[in-house]
């Protein structure tokens, strides 16, 4: 895992152009690759490359080149294949020859083979551009399912690149703006983001499943897969056991690695099958499964079950550090560092998040970076199983909206009034759901029940599951820590999108057929434990805390949240005791609070320029 950036401008040669800011990029991506760094000037472009060496420390180094008709062809690479074996063998039977073992060769040497048809081969996560001296073209890529960030802008005539927001922001004609549409990503979708927007101003992010070629005439993207509707004639039995194989496949291929690995055990159904599955694939080896769990300052003391989160995580983590016989290690986060994160938070995702959700698991990161460089993790099941409880709720399914966010009126509510005024925050909201809801493939399913569960596996996968995505990528990679999701292996999305909502949901259990195909990994107290939401604090001293800091930043006269933000509206949700939900069970008064608190702190932290021209709204999103 690594980071990686460029500028292609093809009105200038690299001959003519300063190092300071290329190093500059290679500084700020220092983070996501701490071990080694690299740099490739040559022609119109430069590409830059930050390693965290985790496959053939030697050899996988980065910019990697290769020579074709005596030209180069060059790659720099964010990622892992977990498929580079039978790639690598293909390639050999082709007559192409390897000087290691890296990932990185193979991908580089895939494209000699392949060209841009070699993305169609890949199983894994990445985020990649490679530049040919030959024909001066770009190719780029991202990954199936959005695992791995990859950000672009045009800028001064020149083609920016980068895995971070961060990074686009340091070239020298770069500008830290957000127009009307940026303020209404913030405050009516944030953390989420609408698919590709990047919310600065002129910047965008290649979509997953997405690539295209960077030339002389311009950029050209195009989708190299999708999530396609199918007949399901799969017995239940059948479909269990392709599941079992599936999953268990990807946990095990991910478990690939040159360096300390891990995983993150909650107590839950997805992280205890995940560590289930790769203690006893360590078992085979002689090796002895590491396992991560965190808690929270007096969790346990304050603790209240509900509808959410019925019990907590202890009893269930110490039942499965008993199963596995694994070396579990207990991260307490306290309330005083977990308000304090908030705001390298921030920094590490480059934008307002899902505030303790994010910083939380910024510490928990940090500390496990200090004895492992990979963990696996649980993230992505509930989209592609249908573990949330809004795939339940019939409701829920049958209306129009995003269902972890269906309170665009509350949202806009905290709107200044003069930006409130020129939108309308339901149109806005709704045609975001509709653009996406419409992208869902239901070709070939004639019931309307099961017509609702597709489009809400569909937005699912392109929306909330990518608002997670980046939380994991940035809070774990800002520590210098891989961390690898096998449920998001896109070989289970493509099958479990064609399963029927029964089978899923069998016997009226949340992922009742993963619960099924893992019957025998587990506990039966885990196994058949009810869904628990990512653990957060429970403790009041958190929600004072924030209210301090928010009652502070409203006797700041000049504070730039309020130029986007109501300050009465603020004061309001300091004093409610309605817990209002503003992204999903995980975020409610709390984390609002939190929200504006990261947010304030962005604009000034990026400098950003706020210009809320009517001009910039499409027509639906006015009034």
């Amino acid at each position: 895992m690594c980071a990686i950036g460029g500028e292609i401008d093809y009105a200038r040669t690299q001959e003519t152009k300063d190092d300071e800011y290329y190093r500059a990029m290679l500084d700020s991506m220092s983070r996501r690759g701490p071990d080694q760094n690299g740099m490739h000037r040559a022609g119109h472009a430069a590409l830059l490359h930050a390693r965290l060496s985790v496959i053939d420390i030697e050899h996988g180094r980065q910019p990697m080149t290769a020579l074709r008709d005596g030209y180069e062809i060059t790659l720099v690479y964010n990622g892992e294949l977990y498929n580079t074996e039978e790639i690598r063998r293909e390639l050999q039977q082709l007559g192409y020859e390897f000087s290691g073992h890296s990932d990185t060769e193979v991908l580089l040497k895939a494209y000699l083979a392949w060209e841009e048809g070699c993305v169609a081969r890949l199983n894994g996560i990445f985020a990649f551009a490679i530049w040919d001296a030959k024909t001066q073209r770009l190719f780029i890529a991202r990954d199936r399912m959005g695992v791995k960030p990859f950000f672009y802008a045009w800028i001064g005539g020149c083609f920016v690149f980068a895995s971070e927001l961060k990074t686009i922001l340091l070239h020298p004609q770069a500008k830290a703006e957000i127009d009307r549409n940026g303020i209404l990503e913030l405050l009516l979708l944030g953390p989420g983001r609408t698919p590709g927007c990047g919310v600065f101003r002129g910047i965008h992010e290649l979509l997953p499943a997405s690539c295209g070629f960077l030339s002389r005439d311009g950029l050209q993207i195009w989708p190299y897969w999708r999530v396609a509707d199918r007949v399901h004639e799969d017995s239940f039995q059948i479909t269990a056991a392709k599941v079992r194989a599936l999953v268990e496949d990807a946990i095990r291929r991910q478990l690939v690695s040159d360096v300390p690995i891990c995983t993150l055990l909650s107590g839950g159904l997805d992280s205890s099958l995940i560590s289930s599955v790769a203690a006893a694939h360590l078992r085979e080896r002689g090796e002895r499964l590491t396992t991560f769990s965190v808690f929270y300052e007096d969790n346990e003391k304050f603790f209240q079950p509900s509808r959410f989160q019925p019990d907590s995580d202890t009893g269930y983590i110490e039942a499965m550090k008993r199963y596995l016989d694994c070396d579990n290690h207990r991260i307490t986060i306290g309330t005083e560092a977990l308000v304090d994160a908030l705001f390298e938070a921030v920094e590490a995702r480059d934008l307002p998040g899902m505030a303790d959700v994010d910083a939380s698991l910024l510490l928990f990161c940090r500390e496990i970076k200090k004895q492992c460089t990979v963990a696996l993790s649980g993230e992505c099941a509930d989209e592609i199983f249908g573990g949330y409880p809004w795939f339940r709720d019939k409701t829920v399914r049958a209306s129009k909206g995003f269902p972890w966010a269906q309170s665009a009126l509350y949202r806009a509510s905290f709107l200044r009034e003069e930006i409130a005024r020129e939108v309308n925050a339901e149109d806005f909201v709704g045609e975001k759901y509709r653009v996406s809801a419409a992208g869902a493939d239901v070709s070939l399913t004639d019931s309307i029940e099961e017509r609702q569960a597709k489009v809400m596996s569909h937005i699912n996968l392109y929306w909330f599951m990518q608002t997670l995505l980046d939380r994991k990528d940035r809070m774990s990679m800002y520590s210098g820590l891989e961390v690898r999701v096998p449920f998001c292996d896109h070989r289970i999305a493509e099958y479990l999108y064609g399963v029927p909502w029964p089978i899923k949901n069998h016997n009226g259990f949340e992922k009742g057929l993963l619960r099924e195909a893992a019957c025998d990994l587990l506990p039966e107290s885990v196994l058949w434990r009810k869904k628990n939401p990512y653990p957060k604090t429970h403790n009041p001293a958190y929600f004072t805390a924030v209210k301090e800091r928010l009652n502070e930043l409203l006797c700041c006269p000049n504070d730039p949240l309020f130029d986007l933000v109501s300050r009465k509206r603020l004061r309001e949700l300091t004093a409610s005791t309605l817990q209002t939900p503003w992204y999903g069970q995980l975020m409610t008064v709390p984390q609002t609070i939190a929200y504006f608190l990261q947010m304030s702190y962005w604009l000034k932290r990026y400098r950003v320029q706020i210009c809320p021209s009517a001009s910039d709204l499409p027509p639906f999103e006015r009034k």
